[in-house]
């Protein structure tokens, strides 16, 4: 069960980002890949979170922190 999580998240960065681009190096699949998580995170709603972002279920109510 505990791994079901993580399988669903690959799933989604595979099929959303990774197989539509043409990932010619290293340098574009980290950009290609911390674009996708950035915007899984912080832009992309969550049935399971009662349609919010992991950002506002994890920071709600606490300070987010910013990154450099």
């Amino acid at each position: 069960m505990d791994n079901i999580f993580i399988e669903r998240l690959w799933r989604s960065l595979k099929q959303e980002a990774v197989y539509l681009h043409e990932l010619t190096d290293g340098f574009v699949a980290e950009r290609v890949i911390r674009e996708w998580i950035t915007f899984y995170n912080t832009d992309r709603p969550h049935t399971a979170l009662d349609k919010r972002t992991p950002d506002e279920a994890y920071f709600d109510g606490k300070e987010m922190m910013k990154a450099a």
